[in-house]
């Protein structure tokens, strides 16, 4: 596992779906319990990265729906302000 811990992608160059595919096997590998001790603490060491990246991802994606739905509001609420100009 060392081997393949050191060939491994780094993270920033995986796809979030990659990621969590690959976070997967790692939760399967450790939850197998046939591990070495030292490939168990390297998974684990991965995995605990992959998770931290995946919720920065998350994170900054609800970041963008949440400025992008409070753009919409902005708009809606113009709309109804320049609607209530134009009947005064």
């Amino acid at each position: 596992m060392e081997e393949a811990q050191k060939d491994a992608t780094p993270i920033e160059e995986l796809t979030f779906r990659q990621a969590m595919s690959e976070l997967d096997g790692i939760v399967a590998k450790l939850e197998s319990n046939t591990m070495e001790l030292e490939d168990s603490l390297a998974a684990y060491e991965r995995g605990v990265a992959l998770l931290r990246a995946l919720r920065g991802r998350l994170d900054d994606a609800q970041q963008k729906v949440d400025v992008l739905m409070g753009e919409l509001e902005q708009d809606a609420s113009d709309e109804e302000i320049d609607t209530n100009l134009h009947k005064a």
